[in-house]
């Protein structure tokens, strides 16, 4: 039995549905949802609706934020020993304890993560492109890179206008060698920060030939949302096996924009 608990940086409402959320955070919470009932489903043999109660193999799912976590846990109201526990934000208290603390620490300094990848060799700086690395037990999985719509963007990946809604897509194309640095670089900042199964957003740019890095997100951020019905299995399910150590052996775009 596998108590949930998916933590997001926004108001909840008492019934913990994602509709009292905001939109991206909203999607993102339904995505994690169904990857989880999908899965509790094909334990029993059979594909459970969105609107399915959950299955008996999950005992509860809830959403939560940050702040209502640490009051139930200081008022003795949650055991944490208990809970699954599912960031979708990096806003977590410094003495919140989970295997994935000391990575979500180190993305959250953006400055000293760009530091270290300077010193590797890499230019840094801001980008509007993310490598989604899918870090299982046995290794990492790369999936095709995301990138914001094309007009919203200037030429070289610049910043998009404040009034603009921000739609995301995938797959974003590059060359082989492209590729490969990000590769590398990926492997290589994971593999520094030690890691744990998961799927990590490594936030990037690019000019050319040139790439440079931005951050690294520790869960399929909103950049994410764009894998739903396109790639297959999608990030959020990706994330749900990693999270309970499934084996994962390839990724595929099933449509392309």
């Amino acid at each position: 039995m596998r108590n949930v608990l998916i933590i997001v940086d926004s108001a909840i409402a008492s019934n913990s549905q994602p509709g009292a959320l905001s939109g991206t955070t909203a999607q993102m919470v339904s995505a994690l949802q169904q990857a989880i009932l999908q899965d509790a489903g094909e334990e029993k043999g059979d594909r459970p609706s969105p609107f399915q109660q959950v299955q008996p193999e999950i005992a509860s799912v809830q959403v939560i934020n940050p702040a209502a976590l640490m009051d139930k846990i200081t008022s003795g109201d949650l055991a944490l020993s208990n809970y699954l526990l599912c960031p979708l934000t990096l806003h977590l208290p410094e003495t919140l304890v989970f295997p994935g603390q000391g990575v979500f620490q180190s993305c959250r300094t953006v400055e000293a993560l760009r530091q270290t990848v300077a010193v590797w060799g890499y230019p840094t700086g801001e980008g509007n492109y993310w490598l989604p690395v899918v870090l299982t037990a046995k290794g990492p999985l790369y999936a095709e890179v995301i990138g914001k719509r094309a007009d919203q963007l200037g030429a070289t990946g610049g910043s998009i206008h404040p009034t603009e809604a921000v739609r995301y897509v995938q797959p974003i194309h590059f060359t082989d060698a492209q590729r490969q640095s990000l590769y590398e670089l990926g492997y290589r900042l994971l593999r520094s920060l030690q890691a744990t199964p998961s799927v990590y957003l490594m936030q990037f740019g690019y000019e050319g030939q040139k790439l440079w890095f931005d951050r690294l997100f520790p869960f399929p951020a909103t950049p994410a949302i764009a894998s739903l019905k396109v790639q297959q299995p999608d990030l959020f399910t990706c994330h749900w096996r990693c999270l309970t150590n499934q084996p994962l052996r390839e990724l595929s775009i099933s449509q392309a924009e």
